[in-house]
């Protein structure tokens, strides 16, 4: 393989915790008398909490602060006592490219500290030499600072790296780094435009395996 390091994204991607964080997210709502807005919260996939602050603000107004303070306790009290599911196919890619030596970061959105507690739990923090959060960068996702920052904490030009995304944002964000990537949707189907970008989207991580290996014969 060309490619010198491997950068994934984590909630949705490596950890089936979407549909959890939504579920809670619509509790949140109900607990505070607030209408649940599907789409308003689909489009915060994939952001930082500056980004997340930004779309609820827009839609709650004054109850964007209380709600979201809800949400968290309730998710922090599951993630952070509980191991998340890890999504079909990924620890075969990661044993994979481990095996390939192939160096592996997270790209997260997600706050540094709930991010390494949620990979020690699943147990996948021992493929990882590196993770960037969303509390560490400028500009989250969609924009491309923090898959250049996972790329920097490897040692590896972000051009040469490959990336895994299921987030219409974090598709963005990987493809502006000049990366490879592949997206594997979950909540979100791609966009058209995002679509347009030409990156690989696959199904599962069970296809991507299939697609490297094919690359690397």
């Amino acid at each position: 393989m060309s490619y010198k390091a491997a950068v994934f994204d984590m909630d949705g991607l490596l950890l089936d915790t979407e549909r959890v964080c939504m579920g809670v997210f619509e509790e949140a709502c109900g607990t505070l008398a607030l209408p649940f807005y599907r789409e308003t919260y689909l489009n915060i996939i994939g952001r930082n909490a500056a980004g997340i602050r930004e779309i609820f603000l827009e839609a709650y107004a004054d109850n964007c602060d209380a709600v979201i303070s809800e949400w968290r306790t309730r998710y922090h009290e599951i993630v952070e006592n509980k191991a998340i599911p890890v999504k079909p196919g990924v620890t075969a890619l990661l044993e994979w490219l481990q095996a390939k030596q192939i160096p592996m970061a997270v790209a997260t959105s997600t706050a540094s500290p709930v991010a390494q507690k949620k990979l020690k739990l699943a147990g996948l923090d021992q493929y990882f030499s590196a993770v960037a959060t969303g509390c560490e960068v400028n500009q989250g996702k969609p924009y491309p600072e923090i898959y250049q920052l996972a790329a920097s904490r490897l040692g590896v030009d972000a051009n040469s790296c490959l990336a895994f995304e299921d987030s219409n944002n974090g598709v963005r964000a990987a493809v502006a780094a000049e990366m490879f990537t592949y997206q594997i949707p979950d909540l979100v189907e791609p966009c058209d435009d995002v679509r347009a970008l030409g990156h690989c989207i696959l199904p599962s991580m069970h296809y991507v395996l299939e697609d490297l290996k094919n690359q690397s014969m």
